[in-house]
């Protein structure tokens, strides 16, 4: 019989013990974050009805984007964001929530795109919203950006530090209707600029000239990116409102404790989606991630599900994208989670199973991590093996002397050393 493949499909993560221990590690730090700041987390359906999650009626042109089958009549698909499925939500909960609403999600993701380096169709993402009905203070955009901030550098040890980019869609809509630029030309440009910092100036500059046709809009848009937009100042009153605005928020941002923050126009994101103030997130140390996190405010989240108006800012960390990419590049130590055991419990005789696992639950009530060995039929030899394999720091065997006397012996596997102890002194030494 010929055997299986035992590698998963391309574009699926599996970590070895350690690097999942890490891998959780670093969540658990980044949730906690995020618990004490208020959001509630949230643990949505990984299926969705396919006319939820996209609008189109033609599943080829999405297929390729999307997991999606079909059980009876009812067509499905895997959520390959948090957005949608946290738009039904809240659409379908209005009145059970309180506004403004704080909601968070850590859950995996499924898109069907062809896998690429750091790039996976099954994959980790870390949301967190704050939405409100019909306005939303923009002080919120900043806190949102606070919070990353913090839950970034919960982690500093491991990805090392971050700094966020700020960019304003509402200065690039004024900028576009002071110079005159019809719907064609409007969307061209935006598209042009979301990809800039991958295209090169070079061919920016060309793909504008082609777009514009106009020497004098295709200067003044280059020269944001050269000059900043301080020159823009008074030539509209929807430049002066988007310009004040940024300029505003970047001292909230420093209000914030958020020093790490800038101001960078190429960042457009979601041309169908955002509609004010954006974000990227990138790690200084690490650039071939590109953007770690990102976001920016909404202004309707939930209009295909619900008239009333939900007005947002939310943000998603590319989780798997940083750590499970790190942990397959080996690009972190995993020296501190190799040793996850305290104690190997060593039972010699099936008949000391009982005190054995009498010791192993005292152990675990007391915070210990331990591991019995239960095959009681194999030697000493073979069970101090064992222990050494799992990097115990400690095994701990009862043997028919250890029950008789109700005592363990106690042995240090860094040193050496072993004694014989009561279950209260032995816990205290490996404590």
């Amino acid at each position: 019989m010929d055997l299986k493949p035992t590698k998963p499909l391309s574009g699926f993560i599996e970590l070895l013990p350690s690097q999942q221990r890490c891998f959780d590690y670093c969540a658990a730090k980044m949730q906690n974050v995020l618990r004490l700041a208020g959001f509630s987390m949230l643990d949505l359906p990984a299926i969705e009805r396919a006319e939820v999650l996209t609008d189109k009626d033609n599943w080829d042109e999405i297929e390729t984007q999307m997991f999606l089958f079909q059980k009876g009549d009812t067509k499905m698909g895997l959520r390959y964001d948090g957005t949608v499925g946290l738009a039904r939500y809240v659409a379908g909960h209005l009145n059970d929530l309180v506004f403004p609403f704080r909601a968070s999600q850590f859950s995996k993701r499924y898109r069907g795109e062809r896998a690429q380096r750091g790039r996976y169709r099954e994959f980790y993402q870390m949301d967190l919203d704050i939405m409100g009905i019909n306005s939303l203070s923009t002080n919120y955009d900043a806190e949102i950006i606070s919070v990353i901030n913090s839950a970034l550098n919960s982690v500093s040890e491991f990805i090392g530090p971050n700094c966020v980019h700020v960019g304003s869609r509402p200065f690039w809509d004024a900028l576009f209707d002071y110079l005159e630029m019809d719907a064609n030309q409007k969307k061209s440009t935006f598209v042009l600029i979301d990809k800039k910092d991958k295209m090169g100036d070079d061919d920016f500059a060309e793909a504008l000239r082609e777009a514009l046709n106009d020497d004098n809009k295709e200067n003044l848009i280059k020269s944001v990116f050269v000059d900043g937009y301080e020159k823009f100042v008074g030539k509209s009153e929807k430049l002066d409102a988007a310009i004040t605005e940024l300029t505003d928020f970047m001292k909230k941002l420093s209000g914030m404790d958020v020093e790490n923050a800038k101001i960078d126009l190429s960042i457009a994101r979601g041309l169908a989606y955002y509609t004010g103030l954006v974000f990227e997130f990138k790690l200084p140390e690490h650039p071939e991630f590109g953007t770690a996190a990102g976001g920016g405010r909404y202004e309707n989240l939930a209009s295909k599900f619900s008239k009333t108006k939900i007005v947002g800012v939310g943000a998603a960390i590319g989780f798997s994208r940083i750590f499970a990419s790190m942990l397959e590049n080996n690009q972190i130590d995993l020296t501190r989670f190799a040793n996850p055991v305290d104690v190997a419990v060593l039972v010699m005789g099936d008949n000391n199973v009982a005190y054995a696992s009498n010791v192993v639950n005292t152990l675990r009530d007391a915070g210990i991590v331990a591991v019995s060995y239960l095959d009681t039929d194999k030697k000493f030899k073979n069970q101090i093996e064992y222990a050494d394999k799992i990097s115990a720091r400690f095994s701990m065997i009862i043997g028919d002397d250890e029950v008789a006397k109700n005592v363990v012996a106690l042995k240090d596997m860094i040193s050496g050393n072993q004694e014989t102890l009561s279950l209260v002194d032995a816990i205290k030494k490996v404590k």
